[in-house]
């Protein structure tokens, strides 16, 4: 088998971008960081547009591809190293369950909660991508009552996106503290490599602040 050359990870802490930072420790496979500072603007530097036009982290670069949008991001990293087991093969009857849970990440929890979090008056669920606010919750609350894992008792990558995904809408009040969100949640972040992951990105902040000073 061919080496897997690094992939590139431009990454900013304290950010979405956090997530697939936990998920390559899960992996524990080698890779290139690229760190942004959000409060400084590099996200939308001319140098970082030219690979990222829409301005945002996470972003991965490897073997000449850019991949973006979280979901795709990990999925990605998943499917390029099947043998850590995060990620159903094509012909896992769970893959189906596996594709649904990380597209409805951005094609429903994301837009419900930042409809939530702005306050907009809901629309017709007809007349709305992902019907309305309480549903999404509803429908998830019922998938992890499954657990402890997302997809019942095998963890995947899907647990490193939901985890943090429920836990970041806990903590700032888009997402309601369901027991079973709060169970689940507290279960994906005791993983010694997501508190690693955690760790290593306070050190990234606490550098990029003394940065900022001396510059």
């Amino acid at each position: 088998m061919h080496a897997i050359a690094p992939v590139t990870f431009f990454h900013a802490p304290h950010s979405r971008s956090s997530v697939t930072r936990a998920l390559l420790e899960e992996l524990g496979v080698p890779f290139d960081l690229v760190a942004l500072d959000l409060k400084r603007g590099e996200q939308r530097s001319e140098d970082y547009l030219a690979i990222n036009p829409m301005g945002k982290v996470p972003a991965l670069f490897h073997g000449g591809v850019l991949v973006t949008e979280q979901p795709a991001i990990l999925m990605y990293l998943a499917d390029l190293h099947p043998e850590k087991n995060l990620a159903p093969t094509i012909d896992d009857p769970l893959r189906g369950a596996y594709l649904r849970w990380m597209v409805f990440y951005g094609s429903c929890f994301e837009p419900a909660i930042m409809d939530f979090s702005a306050r907009r008056a809901p629309i017709p669920p007809t007349q709305c991508g992902y019907g309305d606010y309480d549903s999404v919750m509803a429908v998830l609350a019922a998938q992890l009552q499954h657990g402890p894992w997302l997809l019942g008792e095998r963890f995947t990558a899907a647990d490193v996106l939901w985890g943090g995904a429920l836990n970041y809408g806990m903590r700032f009040k888009t997402v309601p503290e369901f027991p079973v969100f709060r169970a689940y949640v507290e279960r994906v972040q005791a993983r010694p490599t997501i508190r690693r992951a955690f760790e290593l990105d306070e050190a990234l902040v606490a550098e990029q602040a003394q940065e900022a000073v001396a510059a």
